[in-house]
C-alpha cells in the first residue's frame, strides 16, 4: 500500500538509515494514536534496510508482557546473545542475567542499559544495524529503561534505532533526550487518495472522511465494512476506539472455538504456538481453530507464532471475552507453562481475590527479577503480591519490599507511595521507622529537606540500632543541606545519645557546630572522617557529601578509588554524584577544562539515568567557570536558583560574574540577600565572603564587609588551610590597606598549589596596592604573575584588569594575551577525555568501558580530535601536552 501523506516522515527515516550506513548512530521515536501508521512506517523502514543489506533486530511490546521483566530485551537481543562473551565482564554478566542465560546477581540498574549499548555496537561491527521497537508503550519497564539508556548514548556505531509508541506513553519521550516525530492525521486529500486505492464508492467517501478523522487504520477498516463504521460522527468517540469496536464486532461473528483460541493467543502475549497448544488443548481447542481468524485477516500464523494483524485486534480479542473465560484461559496457561515467571504472571491474572499462594509466587518472581537488575518491575510485582495478600502485616511487608525496589529503581515518588500505603497496615514501630526512612528520600528529592530530616529523627528512636544510626546521620546531612540548624542540633544530640563513637557520628556533631559558626570545634570533627579513610561505601559517600568542608586534596585519593570502582563494576547510577565532587575539586584546583569535561560526563550520565536534580547542580558548578571567564550569557543559561544549598552555588556564581565585570553593588546585594535565606551556613556562601569584602571595599562601604570578613577569618584559622588563611589576610589588606597583610597572604599562597584563582586575585590586589604606594617594580612582579594565571584560567575580565594595572605601572605589553591557547581548548569535553586516555596508552575498548561508550564512538572522537591537535594518528598523542 502506498503511504499517503507521509513524505516528510519517510524522508526522516531515509536520513536515519543513511546515517547508519555512513557509520553514525541515531535514534528516533515515532509517536501517535493507535492506527495512525507507526507500524506501517516501521515496515517501510524494514524494507528499505533489507534492500540496503542492513541487519535488523526487532521487538514488539505486548500488553500481556508489560509485567514480565526483560521480555522486550529477550525478544530483541536473542539473535545476538552469543556476542555477550565479547563484552566487559560486568556488562556480560548483566546482559546474561537479563536474558536468563546467566546467573542473576544484584547490580546497578543502569548496567543493563550499558550492556545493551555494547551488544548493539558489537552487532553493528558486521555492518549497519536497524533496531525496531514497536508498541513501546507495552515494553516492560526494565527493558524500556535499558533501551532508553542505550538510545541516548548511541553515537558512531552505525546503529539506527526506531521506536514506535502511543501518544500517552511517557517512557520514550523528548524529555528523556530522544528526538521524536508526532504523526499527524492524514489531510483530506491524502485520505481521499487512500480511499480511492481501497476502491470505496464515491458516495461513501465523505462520511468515511468524517468518521475516520484522518486515521489510516480507521479508513481501511471502515472501508472494509462497506462504508458503515460503528458509531456516528455526532458521537465524540476517538477513531481508534471506533476501530476497536469494529474489531470486536468482527471477532463476535467468529465461531466460539475460534474466539477461544484467539483469547489464548491474546492472553499468552508471545504468541508462541508451542506455548499455546498444551493450554488450549486442555480446554478442547487447537491450532485448526485459528483458520477462520486467519481467513478474516485478523491474525497470521507464521514461523511458529500467532501474529495479530494490529495490537487493537489483540486488545479486542481479550476484552471481548467474559471474565470467567479469561480466568480459565490464564489458569490453563499457568498450569502448562514451563517458565516460572510466566506461570506467576498467569496465576496472578487469574486470581479473583486474596490468595496467599499466588502472592508468595509473585513475591518470589519479584525477588528473581530484582536480582537480575529489574528493580522497577520488581516494585510492581511486590505491589501486586501485596494486593493478593490476605493478612495485613504480610501485605505491609511486601509493600515495604516494593518500596525499597522502587527506591533502587530511582522512582522515589513511587517508593514513597508504597511506603505510605504500608504505614497504616503495621503497628510495629520498627517497621514504621523503616517506612519513614524510605519516605524521607522523596521529601528530600522534592526539595523539602527540613521535613525529611524531621521525619527521620521522629522515627529513629524506634528503629533498629543500625538503622537508627543511619537515619540520624542522614537527617543531619538533610539539615545541613536544607539550612535547618534545629534539625542539625537535634541530630547531634541523638548521635550522642546512641553512642556516637564512629567518625561519621562525630561529623554530624561537627556539622551542627559549623552551622553555629563554632569552627574551632566543628571542623576537626568533620576532618576526622578521613582519619583513617572510611572503608565502606556509605561512609565514603557521607564523607564526600561534606567535601567542601575538607582540604581540597584530602578526598582525592578516596574519590579516585571510588570512581574507578564505579567504572569497573558498572555502578553507573553512583557516578554523577562522584563526578560532581571531582569536578568541584578540579575547579578549585584551577583545572577548568578538566572540570568542564568531568561535569559534562556527569551531566550526560545523569541525563541518561533521569537524575535531573544532579544536572542542575552540575550546571551551577560549570556556571562558576563561566563567571570567571566573564561569559554572562552562559551563566544565565546555566544557573538554577533554588532555596537549597545548590541554589547558593548559582547565586555565588552570579555574584562572581558581577564582581569581575565591575558591578559591585549587584554582587554585594546578591550575596547579602543569599545570607538572609534559609541556607546561611553553606560552604558556597562561606567562600563567597571574600567576594563580599572586595565588592564592599570597591564601593567605598567597608562596613558592609566587616561581618563576612570576620566569619571567613574565623573559618580559615580553624581550617588550617594556607590558601584560606591567605584569603583572610587579603580581606584584611583590603579593609586596612596594610602592606603587611598582603605580604603575608602572598607568602602563604606560595606554600601551596591550592586555589590558583584565589592566589591570582590576591596578587592582583597586592599589585594594585603596591602601585598606589608607588612601588612600581614590586607591583609589576605581582601583576605579571596574576596575569599569567588569569590567562591560563581564561579569566578574561580579571586578566583585563591585571593588564590595565600593569600599564599603569608603565609596563608596555607585547600582546593582549600572555599565553597562547592551550591544545585542550580546541577539544570538546568528551574529545578531551578520550584523547587523554588514549595518550596514556589505554586501548579504545578499555576507554569505551571506562566512559560507557562503544569502541566505535571512541574512535570517532579520536578521529575528530586529531586534526584539531595537528596530528594524524594515535602514536603522535604521546608527544602532546594535554594538561590544563
Amino acid at each position: 500500500m502506498v503511504l499517503y501523506g507521509r513524505g516528510s516522515e519517510l524522508a526522516q527515516l531515509e536520513r536515519l538509515l543513511d546515517a547508519a550506513r555512513a557509520g553514525e548512530s541515531r535514534a528516533l521515536v515515532l509517536r501517535g494514536e493507535a492506527g495512525i501508521g507507526k507500524s506501517t512506517l516501521l515496515e517501510e523502514a524494514t524494507e528499505r534496510a533489507q534492500a540496503a543489506g542492513m541487519a535488523i533486530l526487532r521487538a514488539t511490546g505486548a500488553e500481556g508482557e508489560r509485567d514480565l521483566a526483560f521480555a522486550g530485551l529477550l525478544q530483541l537481543l536473542r539473535p545476538v546473545a552469543d556476542r555477550a562473551d565479547r563484552l566487559p565482564g560486568p556488562q556480560a554478566d548483566a546482559v546474561r542475567a537479563a536474558l536468563g542465560t546467566g546467573a542473576a546477581r544484584e547490580h546497578d540498574r543502569f548496567l543493563t542499559g550499558l550492556a545493551v549499548l555494547s551488544l548493539l555496537a558489537e552487532a553493528a561491527e558486521d555492518g549497519p544495524l536497524l533496531v525496531l521497537i514497536d508498541d513501546a508503550q507495552w515494553i516492560d519497564a526494565p527493558s524500556g529503561q535499558a533501551l532508553q539508556f542505550a538510545a541516548r548514548r548511541l553515537a558512531a556505531e552505525g546503529v539506527a534505532m526506531l521506536i514506535a509508541t502511543r501518544d500517552d506513553d511517557r517512557s520514550f519521550t523528548a524529555a528523556a533526550g530522544l528526538p521524536e516525530i508526532q504523526l499527524s492525521r492524514l489531510r483530506d486529500e491524502d485520505a481521499l487518495a487512500l480511499l480511492d486505492e481501497l476502491d470505496v464508492p464515491s458516495e461513501a467517501r465523505i462520511r468515511l472522511l468524517a468518521e475516520a478523522d484522518g486515521n489510516p487504520l480507521a479508513l481501511a477498516e471502515f472501508a472494509a465494512a462497506g462504508g458503515e463504521p460503528p458509531g456516528s460522527v455526532m458521537t465524540p468517540v476517538p477513531a481508534a476506539d471506533r476501530v476497536l469496536a469494529r474489531f470486536r464486532a468482527r471477532i463476535a461473528e467468529l465461531p466460539e472455538r475460534t474466539r477461544l483460541m484467539l483469547l489464548f493467543a491474546a492472553a499468552e502475549a508471545k504468541g508462541v504456538i508451542s506455548y499455546l497448544l498444551p493450554a488450549a488443548e486442555s480446554l478442547g481447542v487447537g491450532l485448526a481453530d485459528l483458520a477462520e481468524a486467519e481467513a478474516h485477516g485478523l491474525v497470521e500464523v507464521t514461523g511458529g507464532r500467532v501474529v495479530f494483524r494490529h495490537p487493537l485486534v489483540r486488545t479486542a480479542a481479550y476484552r471481548a471475552a467474559p471474565m470467567a473465560r479469561r480466568v480459565a484461559v490464564h489458569q490453563a496457561l499457568a498450569a502448562t507453562s514451563m517458565d516460572e515467571d510466566c506461570r506467576a504472571a498467569h496465576r496472578a491474572a487469574a486470581a479473583m481475590g486474596p490468595d496467599e499462594e499466588v502472592a508468595a509466587e509473585l513475591e518470589a518472581y519479584a525477588r528473581r527479577i530484582l536480582a537480575r537488575g529489574g528493580a522497577a518491575a520488581a516494585a510492581g510485582s511486590f505491589a501486586q503480591a501485596a494486593r493478593l495478600t490476605p493478612e495485613p502485616a504480610e501485605r505491609a511487608r511486601r509493600l515495604t519490599a516494593g518500596a525499597w525496589a522502587a527506591q533502587q529503581a530511582g522512582h522515589a515518588e513511587q517508593a514513597a507511595s508504597l511506603a505510605g500505603r504500608a504505614y497504616p497496615m503495621t503497628a510495629d514501630p520498627v517497621d514504621r521507622a523503616e517506612l519513614a526512612y524510605i519516605r524521607s528520600f522523596w521529601l528530600f528529592e522534592k526539595d523539602e529537606p527540613v521535613e525529611a530530616g524531621q521525619l527521620l529523627l521522629d522515627h529513629s528512636q524506634d528503629a533498629t540500632p543500625e538503622r537508627a544510626t543511619v537515619m540520624i546521620r542522614t537527617a543531619g546531612t538533610y539539615g545541613w543541606f536544607g539550612g535547618d540548624a534545629g534539625t542539625l542540633r537535634r541530630a547531634a544530640e541523638l548521635v550522642e545519645k546512641h553512642g556516637g563513637g564512629a567518625a561519621a557520628d562525630a561529623a554530624v556533631r561537627g556539622l551542627a557546630l559549623v552551622a553555629g559558626e563554632d569552627y574551632e570545634r566543628g571542623l576537626p570533627l568533620v576532618a576526622a572522617l578521613l582519619d583513617p579513610p572510611p572503608p565502606d561505601g556509605p561512609s565514603r559517600l557521607f564523607a564526600m557529601s561534606l567535601s567542601s568542608l575538607l582540604p581540597d586534596d584530602a578526598l582525592l585519593p578516596l574519590l579516585t578509588e571510588e570512581i574507578e570502582r564505579a567504572r569497573t563494576d558498572g555502578l553507573i547510577g553512583r557516578l554523577p554524584y562522584l563526578l560532581h565532587v571531582l569536578a568541584r575539586l578540579q575547579l578549585y584546583g584551577g583545572r577548568h577544562r578538566a572540570a568542564e569535561a568531568t561535569a559534562a560526563e556527569g551531566a550526560a550520565i545523569a541525563r541518561d539515568t533521569g537524575l535531573r536534580a544532579r544536572i542542575e547542580r552540575l550546571d551551577n558548578l560549570v556556571a562558576r567557570i563561566a563567571a570567571i571567564a566573564g561569559d554572562e550569557d552562559r551563566v544565565r543559561s546555566l544557573v538554577t536558583d533554588s532555596l537549597t544549598t545548590d541554589g547558593n552555588y548559582g547565586r555565588t556564581a552570579w555574584a562572581l560574574l558581577d564582581l569581575g565585570l565591575g558591578r559591585y553593588e549587584a554582587a554585594l546585594t546578591r550575596l547579602e540577600q543569599a545570607r538572609t535565606g534559609s541556607v546561611r551556613h553553606s560552604a558556597a556562601l562561606l567562600f563567597a565572603a571574600a567576594d563580599q569584602v572586595e565588592a564592599a571595599v570597591r564601593l567605598g562601604d567597608p562596613d558592609r564587609a566587616a561581618e563576612p570578613a570576620r566569619r571567613f577569618a574565623h573559618w580559615a584559622a580553624a581550617s588550617g588551610q594556607p590558601w584560606a588563611q591567605a584569603v583572610a589576610l587579603r580581606n584584611e589588606g583590603l579593609l586596612t590597606d596594610a602592606t603587611d597583610a598582603y605580604e603575608r597572604a602572598a607568602k602563604l599562597h606560595a606554600e601551596t598549589t591550592a586555589r590558583p584563582f584565589e592566589r591570582a586575585r590576591t596578587e592582583l590586589l597586592y599589585g594594585e596596592h603596591l602601585r598606589r604606594a608607588r612601588r612600581r617594580a614590586d607591583a609589576r612582579e605581582q601583576l605579571r604573575s596574576a596575569l599569567t594565571a588569569f590567562d591560563r584560567l581564561d579569566a578574561t575580565p580579571w586578566a583585563d584588569r591585571a593588564r590595565a594595572e600593569l600599564r599603569a605601572t608603565g609596563e608596555t605589553l607585547a600582546s593582549e594575551r600572555a599565553a597562547a591557547p592551550a591544545l585542550v581548548d580546541r577539544l570538546t569535553p568528551q574529545e578531551l577525555q578520550v584523547t587523554r586516555l588514549a595518550a596514556g596508552g589505554v586501548s579504545s575498548r578499555e576507554i569505551a568501558a571506562r566512559l560507557f561508550l562503544s569502541p566505535r564512538t571512541v574512535e570517532y572522537h579520536l578521529y575528530k580530535a586529531y586534526p584539531k591537535l595537528g596530528i594524524s594518528n594515535r602514536r603522535e598523542l604521546a608527544g602532546l601536552d594535554l594538561s590544563d
